[in-house]
Protein backbone atom coordinates (compact mmCIF):
# COMPACT_ATOMS: atom_id res chain seq x y z
CA UNK A 1 0.00 0.00 0.00
CA UNK A 2 3.21 2.19 -0.42
CA UNK A 3 1.96 3.25 -3.85
CA UNK A 4 -1.14 3.91 -2.45
CA UNK A 5 0.22 6.51 0.10
CA UNK A 6 2.75 8.40 -2.36
CA UNK A 7 -0.81 8.56 -4.67
CA UNK A 8 -3.08 10.29 -1.96
CA UNK A 9 -0.32 11.65 0.02
CA UNK A 10 0.54 13.58 -3.43
CA UNK A 11 -2.93 14.36 -4.29
CA UNK A 12 -3.76 16.05 -0.95
CA UNK A 13 -0.64 18.40 -1.28
CA UNK A 14 -1.51 19.19 -4.80
CA UNK A 15 -5.07 18.91 -5.55
CA UNK A 16 -5.70 22.75 -4.54
CA UNK A 17 -2.85 24.10 -6.45
CA UNK A 18 -3.50 21.86 -9.79
CA UNK A 19 -6.91 20.60 -9.24
CA UNK A 20 -8.47 17.26 -9.67
CA UNK A 21 -7.53 15.88 -13.01
CA UNK A 22 -3.84 17.21 -13.17
CA UNK A 23 -2.96 16.04 -9.46
CA UNK A 24 -4.45 13.25 -9.89
CA UNK A 25 -2.45 12.59 -13.19
CA UNK A 26 0.76 13.41 -10.94
CA UNK A 27 0.05 11.55 -8.10
CA UNK A 28 -0.94 8.41 -9.98
CA UNK A 29 1.92 8.52 -12.09
CA UNK A 30 4.40 8.68 -8.80
CA UNK A 31 2.60 5.27 -7.47
CA UNK A 32 2.16 3.46 -10.59
CA UNK A 33 6.09 3.87 -10.91
CA UNK A 34 6.49 2.46 -7.46
CA UNK A 35 3.55 0.14 -8.31
CA UNK A 36 4.86 -1.60 -11.39
CA UNK A 37 8.27 -2.62 -9.59
CA UNK A 38 6.79 -3.93 -6.17
CA UNK A 39 3.68 -5.94 -8.25
CA UNK A 40 6.38 -7.33 -10.33
CA UNK A 41 8.83 -8.91 -7.73
CA UNK A 42 6.58 -9.15 -4.80
CA UNK A 43 3.02 -9.81 -5.81
CA UNK A 44 2.96 -11.56 -9.37
CA UNK A 45 6.00 -14.06 -9.86
CA UNK A 46 8.94 -12.21 -9.19
CA UNK A 47 11.01 -12.13 -12.43
CA UNK A 48 8.48 -11.17 -14.70
CA UNK A 49 9.62 -7.03 -15.36
CA UNK A 50 9.94 -6.76 -18.91
CA UNK A 51 9.02 -4.74 -21.99
CA UNK A 52 5.77 -6.53 -22.59
CA UNK A 53 4.26 -6.07 -18.86
CA UNK A 54 5.57 -2.54 -18.98
CA UNK A 55 3.83 -1.76 -21.95
CA UNK A 56 0.52 -3.87 -20.58
CA UNK A 57 0.94 -1.95 -16.89
CA UNK A 58 0.99 1.57 -18.47
CA UNK A 59 -1.85 0.97 -20.49
CA UNK A 60 -4.04 -0.96 -18.18
CA UNK A 61 -3.28 1.21 -15.15
CA UNK A 62 -3.42 4.52 -17.37
CA UNK A 63 -6.92 3.31 -18.28
CA UNK A 64 -7.65 2.73 -14.47
CA UNK A 65 -5.76 5.56 -13.20
CA UNK A 66 -6.08 8.49 -15.28
CA UNK A 67 -9.14 8.20 -16.65
CA UNK A 68 -11.84 6.15 -14.27
CA UNK A 69 -10.09 7.81 -11.14
CA UNK A 70 -10.63 10.85 -11.99
CA UNK A 71 -14.65 10.13 -12.93
CA UNK A 72 -15.22 8.11 -10.13
CA UNK A 73 -13.69 11.11 -7.62
CA UNK A 74 -15.88 14.01 -9.37
CA UNK A 75 -18.90 11.30 -9.00
CA UNK A 76 -17.87 11.13 -4.92
CA UNK A 77 -17.30 14.47 -4.33
CA UNK A 78 -20.84 14.86 -2.56
CA UNK A 79 -19.11 12.56 0.20
CA UNK A 80 -16.45 15.24 1.42
CA UNK A 81 -13.89 17.32 0.65
CA UNK A 82 -11.51 16.11 -2.85
CA UNK A 83 -8.93 13.95 -0.15
CA UNK A 84 -11.91 11.83 1.04
CA UNK A 85 -13.34 11.34 -2.49
CA UNK A 86 -9.63 10.60 -3.81
CA UNK A 87 -9.53 7.84 -1.28
CA UNK A 88 -13.31 6.23 -2.27
CA UNK A 89 -11.93 6.14 -5.36
CA UNK A 90 -8.75 4.46 -4.59
CA UNK A 91 -10.56 1.85 -3.23
CA UNK A 92 -12.00 0.96 -6.45
CA UNK A 93 -9.59 1.32 -8.29
CA UNK A 94 -7.17 -1.23 -6.47
CA UNK A 95 -9.89 -3.88 -6.77
CA UNK A 96 -10.11 -2.84 -10.72
CA UNK A 97 -6.01 -2.84 -10.99
CA UNK A 98 -6.12 -6.28 -8.95
CA UNK A 99 -8.10 -7.95 -11.35
CA UNK A 100 -6.44 -6.51 -14.48
CA UNK A 101 -2.72 -7.22 -13.27
CA UNK A 102 -3.65 -11.23 -12.52
CA UNK A 103 -5.37 -11.38 -15.95
CA UNK A 104 -3.54 -9.35 -18.46
CA UNK A 105 -0.26 -7.98 -16.91
CA UNK A 106 1.23 -10.78 -15.13
CA UNK A 107 -1.73 -13.33 -16.27
CA UNK A 108 -0.98 -17.10 -14.32
CA UNK A 109 0.02 -19.63 -17.53
CA UNK A 110 -2.01 -22.65 -16.99
CA UNK A 111 -0.97 -26.60 -17.02
CA UNK A 112 -2.13 -28.78 -19.44
CA UNK A 113 -4.85 -29.94 -17.20
CA UNK A 114 -6.42 -26.23 -17.29
CA UNK A 115 -5.17 -25.63 -13.77
CA UNK A 116 -3.04 -22.06 -13.06
CA UNK A 117 0.98 -23.02 -12.85
CA UNK A 118 2.74 -22.29 -9.64
CA UNK A 119 4.10 -18.90 -10.15
CA UNK A 120 8.10 -18.72 -10.52
CA UNK A 121 10.12 -16.89 -9.17
CA UNK A 122 13.27 -16.57 -9.92
CA UNK A 123 14.53 -19.39 -7.46
CA UNK A 124 10.96 -21.76 -8.52
CA UNK A 125 8.15 -21.65 -6.98
CA UNK A 126 7.99 -19.50 -3.61
CA UNK A 127 9.20 -21.56 -0.68
CA UNK A 128 11.31 -23.78 -2.97
CA UNK A 129 14.68 -24.50 -2.46
CA UNK A 130 17.44 -24.90 -5.12
CA UNK A 131 19.07 -28.10 -5.68
CA UNK A 132 22.11 -27.36 -5.30
CA UNK A 133 20.92 -25.79 -1.31
CA UNK A 134 19.54 -29.52 -1.18
CA UNK A 135 22.75 -31.46 -2.14
CA UNK A 136 24.75 -28.59 0.32
CA UNK A 137 22.14 -30.15 3.32
CA UNK A 138 22.44 -33.71 2.63
CA UNK A 139 26.83 -33.20 2.74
Amino acid sequence: MVNTAIDVGLFTLLHEELGITLANLVSTSAGMAFSFTANGIFVFAGARLGWRQAGRFVATTGATMWVLQPVVIHLLLFAGPAPVAKLLATGVTVVVNFLVYRFLVWPTPLTACGTAATPRGPHGPPGARSRQGDRRAIR
